[in-house]
């Protein structure tokens, strides 16, 4: 079963698993694009649970693998500038430097790559950018047995639950971790801030 398949038939359902328990995460969140007006790629839209904290000013592009979450996340984005588009987070249809910040809300611990996801990402981030997340990860060394054991079902059917953050980002040189707290279930949801190097270009 693909993830594409998946969240296809999830998208009807999807606003009433995760909209109320991620809701002030997401504000949090999303409080920290900066004021200046830019380009913001939302990587992994979903059905546009983001919108109503968006802030007005920048432009953003909306990238999901499916188009029955695209299509839900038409009419919340209809105030914004925004541009819709279908394609896999792992290999991002952009140039490199295409976007001034970027937002990986709910994704990394989803796609079956999450160091290629966020590669991508990085690789059409300007220097100076910044990288919001928030998700579910592991901290370093802990072992978590019932999760890593349910992942080979989780994440065929919605998410993973062994993705160790630290590992990710090792994989992706030149983005400096600015902010990285605790934010539900105990600190295995965390909020990240990220920054791209000003020397990468």
């Amino acid at each position: 079963m693909s993830l594409r398949f998946t969240y296809s038939c999830f998208a009807p359902l999807y606003d009433t698993l995760v909209e109320r328990a991620t809701r002030s995460l997401r504000q949090d969140s999303l409080a920290h694009l900066p004021a200046s007006p830019g380009r913001v790629l939302l990587a992994g839209l979903g059905t546009g649970l983001d919108a109503p904290w968006l802030p007005p000013q920048h432009e953003y592009v909306g990238l999901d693998l499916t188009r029955a979450m695209l299509q839900k996340a038409l009419p919340r984005l209809a105030a914004h500038r925004f541009t819709p588009l279908q394609g896999d987070v792992h290999a991002l249809p952009f140039a490199d430097t295409s976007f001034d910040h970027a937002v990986l809300h709910l994704i990394l611990a989803v796609v079956p790559r999450p160091e290629a996801c966020l590669q991508e990402t990085a690789r059409v981030l300007k220097p100076g950018g910044r990288l919001l997340i928030l998700d579910k990860f592991l901290r370093p060394g802990q072992k978590a047995p019932l999760r890593r054991l349910l992942t080979p079902v989780s994440g065929r059917l919605a998410t993973r639950l062994d993705v160790v953050f630290e590992e990710v980002l090792a994989r992706t040189p030149g983005l400096e971790v600015e902010e990285d707290q605790p934010a539900l279930a105990g600190g295995w949801f965390r909020r990240i801030r990220l920054r791209k190097s000003d020397q990468l270009r």
